[in-house]
């Protein structure tokens, strides 16, 4: 299953409940990318969230 490298996030389980009440499963999904750190002088694949994306561009 596909988690964030740096934070631990993944997919999460809830559900749908509409006005009858009639509860239906769904997922709620992080927005998980591919991307490219450069750590200690190498250059390493990880997958991330966006919002670890973000904030490893500010640092």
């Amino acid at each position: 299953m596909a988690k964030c490298a740096h934070c631990g996030k993944r997919t999460r389980f809830g559900k749908n409940v509409p006005k009858s009440m009639h509860a239906t499963l769904r997922t709620f999904k992080p927005n998980l990318q591919k991307v490219t750190v450069w750590e200690n002088g190498k250059a390493i694949h990880k997958t991330l969230c966006a919002k670890c994306i973000k904030t490893l561009s500010k640092v």
